[in-house]
């Protein structure tokens, strides 16, 4: 590995290990052809164990926001309920409105997670026509408790944005019941940007209403071709990326990711630090600590060799963000942390 990997801990994109960056310098090969097919079903084992599915797992040339609209865009007209604790929870409810839903909005404070108890009430009382939830939520840290919630909601569908969770945090689609996870190449995952995956549960499939997009009507992506043409040197890089997750292991890599995220709160409890999150919900993919005028000391850490994430929306310039999650390892985080000194 390069003597540079380890320098690069923003929440999203994560850095790409070389060998995956080396991966995309493959030539092209026909989108339509038997090499493509295998291409997309090669790649099928690794993404089936981070979703924790036996499903297809969908794939997509585009942002996770995309795959949050398609998903969204499944469920017929009505109010939906989106559980808001910071802003792409926030994103999602938007996008809901954008296709059209009402979106009633729960909202808990920054920084904290949504009670499931509390949830079912809200359920049983209002008429939904599905629920949304961020997984892991990259503006504060902050991940659910998300088969409690996925019980706490049924028989309504759950549609869960894991951008930053799926490849870092425990996600297990099947046997949670969930309807419809996505997730994104750039976080957890350590691809480079441009793609997008999911799964969905059969019946949110078939009775999803009549298209209302072209490009996002998740029925097109169903088979092993790609529907439309396919971003092939990201794939090439999923390729290497899934035999690296294979090597190590999937328990393994999500232990990893929560041993990042107790060696980072050890470090802010020592110093005094204030993490936004609470301890039984913290991610482990990524911390937010409060700091004020958060920029300046970014810059000078920048100018040190690493790049971090600023405080999102409306905690910028009053906090940061370390994202310790992809390829990271408890080495270079310590690096890190010993920078940060």
């Amino acid at each position: 590995m390069s003597e540079e990997f380890g320098r690069f801990f923003l929440p999203g994109p994560s850095e790409v290990h070389p060998d995956v960056l080396a991966a995309m310098q493959r030539p092209m090969v026909a989108h339509r052809s038997a090499a493509c097919a295998e291409l997309f079903d090669a790649v099928q084992p690794a993404l089936r164990a981070v979703f924790g599915t036996q499903r297809t797992v969908l794939l997509g040339a585009c942002s996770a926001t995309g795959f949050m609209e398609a998903g969204v865009r499944l469920l017929p007209r009505g109010r939906v309920l989106a559980l808001v604790n910071g802003a792409f929870s926030e994103r999602f409810a938007q996008i809901a409105e954008a296709c059209g839903h009402e979106a009633e909005r729960s909202s808990v404070a920054w920084g904290e997670a949504h009670d499931p108890a509390a949830v079912r009430t809200t359920c049983d009382a209002g008429d939904y026509v599905g629920v949304l939830v961020a997984h892991n939520e990259t503006s504060t840290g902050v991940v659910q408790p998300l088969k409690e919630l996925a019980e706490a909601v049924a028989p309504l569908p759950l549609l869960v944005d894991s951008t930053s969770g799926a490849g870092g945090v425990e996600l297990r689609f099947d046997e949670w019941n969930l309807a419809y996870a996505l997730t994104g190449s750039q976080k957890a995952l350590a691809l480079p940007p441009g793609l997008a995956f999911a799964v969905v549960r059969e019946d949110l499939l078939d009775n999803a209403p009549p298209a209302d997009s072209f490009y996002f009507d998740l029925r097109r992506y169903a088979e092993n071709q790609p529907p439309f043409t396919p971003a092939l040197p990201q794939i090439y890089a999923l390729e290497a990326q899934a035999a690296r997750i294979e090597a190590e292991g999937l328990e393994q890599r999500l232990n990893r990711h929560r041993e990042m995220r107790d060696r980072t709160l050890a470090w802010a409890d020592e110093r005094g630090l204030e993490v936004l999150a609470a301890r039984e919900h913290a991610s482990p993919t990524v911390t937010c600590l409060l700091l004020d005028e958060s920029t300046e000391f970014l810059a000078r850490m920048f100018q040190a060799g690493y790049t971090l994430g600023n405080g999102y929306g409306k905690l910028k310039n009053k906090a940061f963000r370390i994202g310790h999650m992809g390829d990271q390892t408890l080495e270079t985080l310590n690096r890190l942390l010993a920078a940060l000194e």
